[in-house]
């Protein structure tokens, strides 16, 4: 059985904060603390370090590891808001490369030297590109005491879930069966699936292609399949989101506008919104969602005065859609999946080390999340090998509800559906 989780945290002061009211149509995410309706947030990274509880006495570090700002911008900046949170004396921050397919040592050479620190005692991998289970392993050789998370893992989860202590993905199987029950909901008669060869090699994404397939003859849809370059190849991002540029337009007059996108891929994110904002198409969420999440970019916004705080954010992202003629059509989480993952599992590993909370407790994760997504709904499992049919202990796949912008807005309540157990055996 699927255990909802809500993702709240009473009384404490978050490192993304929501304003106490917003525009006319926008998402309201309810925070359940009893503060008074005009009590100013904390907006900022920076407020919240200042009110952050007391670290003096903590004599630990953590450490977390993410892509860079230009390939997984929310990953940077959710490591970024805890890092604020709690000062750079206590955690400590790393980026592997860009074309990390082709660097694989440096990758993981580069999460491994935060185990030099003799005060290190957990180090967070967000997102868990190939070469973290091996760089995971030689950390245990050499220090078992340190804590190995991963967050989002492109290598097999059985496989990294050997090496680290836990692996957080998100909910490749119940997204893939809920994407397609949400665009049938919104009246598209075809899903357009953008991805390329090293993606669909990876288990959590060729499931969930299967989980597709199957949701589209459920609900008497189309599935199609489009192949764009790898970003990580020799193209680079610049010469991937250029094709997606130009393919775009050719895809909506196949496919009509009543076809909805998805692309597994962040830096493709950007170019498809901009094309499907302009010639038609439906976009439900993005691989890795967030308000963030490719919409500015193609949106052309400044979010430096938004900065931290997600309802201003998802506030002026969804009025741009909505001038532009998206209504009903563009969808989100409230909160980015990647900043949440990357300061919540971090939260979370801290929590462990001061003895608050379990590390496998899934209830621990969620409140740890909730920190920066406060008032938010999760919904999650522990992740199935569909090989085998055994629940993994240390492994698990969470997913929040997704906000289709309008005037106004709405959620669909994905997190209240019942997804069909055949789902989960699918591959």
């Amino acid at each position: 059985m699927r255990r909802k989780l809500l993702g709240i945290f009473l009384g404490a002061v978050m490192a993304v904060s929501l304003a106490a009211c917003g525009g006319s149509g926008s998402a309201k995410i309810e925070s359940t603390d009893a503060a008074p309706a005009d009590a100013a947030p904390a907006a900022t990274a920076e407020a919240a370090a200042e009110e952050a509880p007391e670290a003096a006495e903590e004599d630990f570090h953590i450490g977390i590891v993410t892509g860079s700002v230009s390939q997984s911008e929310d990953d940077r900046r959710g490591a970024e808001a805890f890092q604020a949170r709690y000062g750079e004396d206590k955690v400590t921050l790393a980026i592997y490369p860009d074309n990390f397919t082709e660097e694989l040592e440096t990758t993981i050479q580069t999460i491994v030297n935060l185990s030099d620190d003799p005060k290190m005692k957990a180090i967070i991998v967000n997102q868990a590109i190939p070469g973290t289970t091996e760089a995971f392993r030689q950390i245990k050789e050499r220090r078992p005491d340190i804590i190995c998370i991963a967050g989002e893992s492109h290598e097999d989860l059985p496989e990294i879930g050997s090496a680290a202590d836990l692996v957080v993905n998100n909910d490749f199987v119940a997204r893939g069966y809920l994407m397609i029950r949400t665009a049938h909901e919104l009246g598209c008669d075809t899903f357009v699936h953008i991805s390329f060869p090293r993606h669909l090699s990876y288990e959590t994404m060729s499931r969930r292609v299967a989980v597709m397939k199957a949701a589209c003859e459920e609900f008497g849809m189309k599935f199609e399949m489009e192949t764009a370059p790898d970003p990580t190849t020799d193209v680079g991002v610049p010469g991937a989101q250029a094709y997606i540029l130009e393919h775009v337009p050719e895809w909506i007059e196949k496919y009509g506008t009543n076809s909805a996108y998805f692309c597994t891929n962040d830096a493709h994110t950007e170019p498809l919104l901009k094309q499907l904002l302009e010639y038609g198409g439906y976009f439900i969420e993005a691989d890795l969602p967030s308000p963030l999440m490719g919409y500015p970019g193609a949106l052309g916004l400044d979010l430096t005065e938004e900065a931290g705080d997600f309802q201003k954010i998802l506030d002026k992202v969804e009025a741009a859609v909505v001038e532009k003629g998206g209504a009903g059509r563009f969808g989100t989480w409230a909160y980015s999946y990647g900043y949440t993952v990357s300061a919540g599992l971090a939260e979370h590993a801290r929590n462990v080390i001061l003895g608050k909370s379990e590390l496998t407790d899934i209830d621990a994760i969620s409140e740890a999340y909730g920190v920066f997504s406060p008032g938010a709904e999760w919904n999650g499992s522990n992740y199935t090998n569909v090989d085998t049919g055994v629940k993994a202990d240390n492994t698990f796949l969470i997913y929040q509800d997704t906000y289709i912008m309008g005037d106004p807005g709405h959620f669909m309540e994905a997190t209240k559906v019942e997804v069909p157990e055949k789902y989960f055996t699918v591959k």
